[in-house]
């Protein structure tokens, strides 16, 4: 078991360097930081001089590896556009962030899962076509189409909620429903597929030959050999609720991390824009390594697997 810990904490480690390294290349590749800080009718001087000063003059190896340094040091830079630390502003953002992510998270899960497996429960029938219906309404509709569609209804044809801003727990109610429609959807049908492939296995069919109860083979038998899959889809979810945030927040006007990453990217801030990225990288990939773990705990076959 520890082998198995170890070996996905250096392929965490890894996959995060790899990101970082992407995002490190790209960013400097797709503009001029000194170009739109300062704007293009700037003198050339005042442009080298702003190069000079945040160390843009420099080869990009140099760069990269100063800030691979940084990083293991605690220091995630400093914005070019409010000169403050780079954490710091990312951080504020955070529990606004959470305000929706949070509830999101706990809607789909609530919802999701259940709808499914009743689904499941009832193949082929008027609520097993519902719940597909909806599932794959709700997972093929983008979720800026969906936000903007939720303000055209609930904001400008009913006028019953707000359609921006954070003011109070109202104005996080049409952002939460954006962002969780769609992982409402895809949890259902995972839910769903799940739940039939087990019931169609040979130990359910003996523990109801046994005489349990259909509660209680459903219970005891499907549901825990059903998660596992479930319990990857959930995962990955997890780790990309910041990420799910960038379209939202932007189209609710919420103050958290998502929109400070549209914004950071508009005006190549670059320490923030890594910063951020960095923490979704870390997000996604200590989700996965939880899921991992979960295997081992769900699955006797895995921890036998890793005994070995």
């Amino acid at each position: 078991m520890i082998r198995f810990v170890l070996s996905r904490l250096l392929r965490a480690a890894v996959t995060i360097l790899a990101v970082v390294t992407f995002a490190f290349v790209v960013l400097r590749m797709s503009g001029d930081p000194a170009q739109v800080m300062l704007g293009p009718d700037v003198p050339q001087d005042a442009v080298d001089a702003f190069r000079k000063a945040w160390g843009l003059d420099q080869p990009m190896w140099i760069q990269y590896l100063a800030y691979i340094k940084s990083i293991f040091t605690g220091d995630f830079g400093v914005s070019m556009r409010d000169k403050a630390s780079a954490l710091h502003l990312v951080l504020e953002r955070v529990p606004a962030t959470l305000q929706l992510t949070i509830p999101a998270l706990l809607l789909k899960l609530v919802i999701g899962i259940p709808a499914g497996v009743f689904a499941a429960l009832h193949r082929q029938s008027v609520i097993d076509r519902g719940v597909i219906f909806l599932a794959i309404l709700g997972f093929t509709i983008p979720s800026f189409v969906m936000g903007l569609l939720l303000v055209l209804v609930f904001s400008v044809m009913l006028g019953v909620l707000p359609s921006g801003g954070q003011d109070s727990w109202m104005h996080g109610i049409l952002p939460t429903i954006a962002m969780s429609l769609g992982g409402i959807g895809i949890l259902a049908r995972f839910a769903r597929s799940a739940m039939i492939e087990v019931m169609g296995q040979p130990y359910i069919r003996t523990a109801s030959a046994k005489g349990l109860k259909w509660p209680e083979v459903v219970w005891r038998h499907a549901l825990p050999n059903a998660a596992v899959p479930i319990v990857t889809i959930v995962g990955f979810m997890v780790g990309s609720l910041i990420a799910g945030a960038v379209v939202v927040e932007s189209i609710f006007s919420w103050p958290g991390i998502g929109r400070l990453l549209v914004v950071s990217v508009a005006n190549r801030d670059l320490a923030v824009v890594q910063c951020i990225l960095l923490i979704i990288a870390a997000a996604m990939v200590v989700s996965n390594l939880i899921v991992d773990l979960l295997y081992g705990w769900l699955d006797p076959r895995l921890r036998a697997q890793t005994a070995h």
